[in-house]
């Protein structure tokens, strides 16, 4: 409620002599330039109710009587109170006091059409370097015969009688607390606001149709399992004018068998022999970009994690790129001929404990390996 108590009339810009469709008039015009949503103005909302307050009591005989005869002190004396609306809806506070939509929201409204969901399937290589893929699925579009009309080409559709083509009805009901505003979709139109007498034969006056689409999608690099693409417009044809839906494409992820992935970092093994491991070898490693060749240096333990830097997944919509892990697992026979057995045999006779000492003590090695 305004906290003002400025002239009523002052407020609306007329004379105390203004008839009901003057005051009707100002009110709009008024309406129009202070409503919150229009007005830029950072007092637009109480100016608002001000003039709201002023055609509540200026546009009803009895308490515009009371008002000319003992002014504010006389309204509240005769237990008036103003009323209280939510603004958010213009279309409802002018349907409170003229029975209309002054900027015509009442009318059918346009529907956005649904969105629609489909399915890619990619390897990891591939979701490492970015891809494009041709999704294939089912969308509606306007019908070609009556342009998304649903009406029989060279025949019109006829206005709703029941809500004269606002596509809703009200019903306004005064109560202790002022006048209820209850709107409900016309069940007469269901909404359309308009009744079609002669459908069009080839969507059977859906104004839509169902077909295939193919849209090659790019995939970025980096996407993760699960994640999804929204590309705006290419769902479902809305209705009454409104905008296409959007396909969201869900992305899944092959695993890959040489690899496993965490974040943007991949992890993968490599194989060696214990022969190879004590002497040192070279040993090709697959890497998402293709093989390489990894240099191990003679006496290699199990376990033994080389990273290459940058190596992994790039970072989505970002910068960078993970990590690379490669562990060693270094193989140990489980099967020996007799000749194997002594040479290993003799081997061993000529090991000492120089043989597996560490070059490296366990602090030294976990600064390598953060490192």
């Amino acid at each position: 409620m305004a906290t003002t108590e400025r002239d009523y009339y002052e407020v609306l810009g007329v004379s105390r002599e203004a008839d009901e469709k003057t005051i009707k008039r100002a009110f709009r015009q008024k309406a129009r330039e202070l409503h919150p949503d229009v007005s830029g103005a950072t007092d637009a909302d109480d100016r608002f109710r001000e003039v709201v307050e002023a055609y509540e009591v200026l546009s009803k005989p009895e308490t515009r009587d009371l008002y000319d005869r003992f002014g504010h002190a006389g309204l509240r004396g005769g237990g008036y109170r103003p009323m209280h609306f939510d603004f958010g809806d213009l279309s409802d506070l002018f349907s409170a006091f003229f029975g209309d939509d002054l900027f015509g929201v009442g009318r059918p409204r346009r529907q956005r059409g649904a969105d629609v969901a489909a399915e890619v399937e990619i390897d990891l290589v591939e979701a490492a370097a970015g891809t494009t893929r041709d999704v294939r699925y089912s969308a509606t579009v306007a019908c070609d015969s009556c342009t998304g009309s649903g009406v029989a080409p060279g025949t019109e559709p006829r206005r709703c009688s029941t809500c004269g083509g606002a596509g809703q009805v009200s019903h306004v009901t005064e109560s202790a607390f002022g006048q209820l505003i209850r709107r409900q979709v016309c069940p007469s139109c269901g909404g359309a606001g308009q009744l079609v007498d002669h459908p069009c034969k080839t969507c059977g006056g859906a104004g839509r149709k169902l077909e295939e689409h193919t849209l090659e999608v790019d995939v970025p690099a980096g996407i993760h399992d699960g994640q999804r693409i929204r590309i705006s417009g290419e769902g479902h044809a809305g209705s009454r004018g409104g905008g296409a839906g959007d396909i969201y494409v869900h992305v899944r992820v092959r695993p890959d068998s040489r690899f496993a992935r965490d974040g943007n970092d991949i992890f993968s093994t490599v194989d060696v022999t214990v022969v190879d491991a004590a002497l040192g070898t070279t040993v090709a490693v697959p890497t998402l970009s293709g093989e390489i060749e990894l240099e191990l240096p003679a006496g290699t333990q199990p376990g033994d994690m080389h990273v290459r830097r940058g190596g992994g997944m790039p970072v989505l919509q970002g910068f960078g790129r993970g990590d690379h892990r490669i562990a060693v697992n270094v193989l140990v026979p489980r099967r020996l001929n007799a000749e194997q057995r002594r040479l290993l045999e003799e081997l061993g006779r000529t090991l000492d404990d120089d043989s597996f000492r560490e070059d490296e003590g366990f602090v030294d090695r976990l600064k390598s390996a953060f490192r």
